[in-house]
């Protein structure tokens, strides 16, 4: 005769197999979510430091004795006016629509905040001298300093 009895080990052995499935499946889960929120904060540092950045390198890249300006102008408020040189031309760095935007054109022609290249996105653009050839920027990515090394141009006005 047959015996129709099943040992219980067969499902104790299904159970713990499911149950190391289960655990690393979680794991797994968990890894993906840690990794997901270990990147997402990596970029808003690194998009949070762009716009400090390419300030300082912008202004200390063009640091010529007298080079170094700050205006205020009606249509987008302050800006900040780097000379290229002996040639005339500027860097402009100012806040336009949400944005902050440079253009390079001479020094002295009105802004083309239109055509201007976007730099990176900010409600808050001011610029503050602190001491003689020291300057800080607030955007909404924090506050940059900028230690001229030459001497000042226009300085603040």
């Amino acid at each position: 005769m047959k015996r129709s009895e099943r040992s219980p080990l067969g499902w104790y052995t299904i159970g713990i197999a499911a149950l190391f499935l289960a655990g690393f499946f979680l794991l797994v889960l968990f890894g993906a979510l840690t990794y997901r929120g270990t990147v997402r904060s990596q970029n808003r540092n690194y998009e949070a430091r762009l716009l400090t950045a390419y300030l300082t390198t912008a202004v200390r890249a063009n640091d010529s004795e007298g080079s170094f300006r700050v205006y205020d102008d009606p249509a987008v408020g302050q800006v900040i006016s780097v000379d290229d040189g002996d040639s005339g031309f500027a860097f402009r760095i100012y806040r336009y629509d949400g944005h902050l935007v440079e253009d390079y054109e001479e020094g002295d022609s009105a802004l083309l905040p239109d055509s201007a290249q976007i730099i990176g996105e900010t409600e808050t653009f001011s610029v503050e001298r602190l001491a003689e050839g020291l300057y800080a920027v607030q955007t909404d990515a924090g506050r940059a300093l900028i230690g001229l090394r030459s001497s000042e141009g226009g300085g603040a006005q």
